[in-house]
């Protein structure tokens, strides 16, 4: 089942009542104050992007209870903390011990399928586009072991100098001009339900499989979401193309970027929710960890 993605950018109190979340907030057009309300079950993320915004800490407990993941953005209406459920899945400490004692070999081996899955899919978008991709699929299959020739690196260069249109001179940089900011906005919400599909398949987002800095709470998270950073990539140019103005992230195009969970991802001919493909993604890494297979299943951008 797709879960939703509840966002709050205006003052309202949130709470919990028989297993549904309560808004309670004031009608804008009658001032009339007026509850609403939606099963928890069916959620899968919840962002609050507003200081007004009031949470009752028994909401937030049966959030976390239901494996959401729950972003706090900033000022600036950038996710800046995410809260996860730390007992997501039955069988957690058994996987915990398997994904610490991994060894070497094995980590570098996926990170060798999961650079080889994120350069076939930004050279997939770059041919859905008209653009020249021949160099990267032929690097798709030379990518090494641990990627010791660093192809990520050299396809990412050539990527982002090719996606967007040439007079944007766009260079992609997290503290850079737009679309930058759409960028980072979109990675954020892929990162919340990555760390979140992990936690559901027992895994312990904390420690990656190549990212390894000692303040990231969420490197596996950043391993994983790679190959599916193009999908976002795709939103935020189909939104550059239409030739609004983006230099402010306004709340149609936040409305756009809240849709990432629900966009399509194919597995060969099978086509998917993002959301509800990811669980294969987390769920075979947690096998490979288990011994069980040896590759991850990761999702193309188009059919094969």
């Amino acid at each position: 089942m797709i879960k939703k993605t509840l966002y709050f950018g205006n003052p309202c109190y949130l709470y919990s009542q028989d297993e549904q979340i309560k808004i309670k907030k004031q009608n804008t057009e009658n001032g009339i104050e007026e509850t609403i309300t939606s099963p928890i079950e069916d959620i899968g993320v919840v962002i609050i992007d507003h200081h007004g915004v009031s949470i009752s800490q028994y909401l937030i407990a049966k959030l976390i209870e239901n494996n959401i993941a729950v972003i706090m953005c900033n000022e600036k209406h950038m996710p800046t903390s995410m809260i996860l459920n730390l007992d997501g899945n039955s069988v957690q400490s058994e996987r915990f011990k398997e994904q610490i004692n991994a060894k070497k070999p094995l980590l570098k081996n996926l990170w060798q399928q999961t650079v080889s899955a994120k350069i076939y899919n930004q050279a997939s978008l770059l041919k859905k586009n008209g653009l020249n991709s021949a160099n990267m699929f032929v690097w798709v299959n030379e990518v090494k072991s641990n990627d010791s020739k660093n192809l990520e690196a050299r396809a990412s260069a050539y990527y982002w100098k090719s996606l967007f249109p040439k007079e944007l001179e766009f260079t992609r940089d997290r503290f850079g001009i737009p679309p930058n900011n759409l960028l980072n906005y979109g990675y954020a919400i892929l990162r919340a339900i990555i760390a979140r599909g992990l936690v559901a398949s027992g895994l312990l987002p904390t420690l990656g499989i190549f990212h390894k800095n000692k303040y990231n709470a969420y490197c596996l998270a950043d391993d994983i979401m790679e190959p599916y950073r193009p999908f976002v990539d795709e939103v935020v140019l189909n939104i550059v193309k239409q030739g609004i103005d983006y230099s402010e992230i306004t709340t149609e195009i936040k409305k756009t970027l809240l849709s990432i969970p629900t966009i399509d991802i194919y597995f060969s001919r099978e086509k998917s929710p993002l959301m509800v493909g990811l669980q294969r993604t987390t769920s075979s890494l947690s096998k490979c960890f288990m011994g069980e297979i040896k590759k991850i299943i990761y999702p193309s951008l188009c059919s094969n």
